[in-house]
């Protein structure tokens, strides 16, 4: 319960514009909370820097075209962030089609989820197909088992990792 109290104060701050996270207006819903939660995770990096796998990153967790090197401003990122989080949540409902029907708790966890690792992956989960079979406390307790990466080539779990899908779980779950 603490945590979705914690993640309910940090949401309450990101729309009133008291947070790091992006300030400009957004559409209301999974998309806002979305915004919420993926941005303090992933971090406002407005330079180029190499994620703990090695992939050139940038903003909140942009990896998509990013070159070392290159530089974005806080308003370039925060618009980068919300059009990319809208391109996950389509791609995430190309192959979960009931996406948009779910509550925009559910919609939030399942579109961060994504946003960190990768639509293709996401369609071929457990978690998606337990959603489409309309299993979605099944779905939402698959969540926890995306805390891995592959550093110099073990998988391992991450402590970042292993929070952020504690909370997308906790999200999750509150809404069903």
């Amino acid at each position: 319960m603490q945590m979705i109290a914690e993640f309910l104060a940090r949401l309450i701050a990101f729309l009133t514009g008291r947070s790091g996270a992006p300030a400009k207006k957004v559409a209301s819903g999974w998309l806002a909370i979305a915004l919420a939660l993926v941005a303090p995770f992933e971090g406002l990096r407005t330079v180029a820097y190499r994620d703990p796998v090695g992939i050139p990153t940038i903003c909140f967790g942009e990896t998509r075209g990013v070159q070392m090197g290159d530089t974005a401003t806080k308003a370039e990122c925060e618009a980068m962030l919300q059009d990319r989080l809208q391109e996950f949540h389509a791609g995430l409902a190309r192959c979960l089609p009931s996406l948009p029907t779910m509550p925009p708790e559910v919609q939030a966890a399942l579109v961060s989820w994504t946003y960190n690792i990768g639509t293709g992956a996401a369609c071929k989960s457990t978690l998606v197909k337990k959603a489409r079979a309309g299993d979605l406390r099944g779905a939402c307790n698959e969540l926890p088992k995306w805390d891995k990466a592959r550093v110099a080539g073990k998988l391992v779990a991450l402590p970042g990792l292993t929070r952020r899908r504690s909370e997308e779980q906790a999200l999750c779950l509150s809404a069903i």
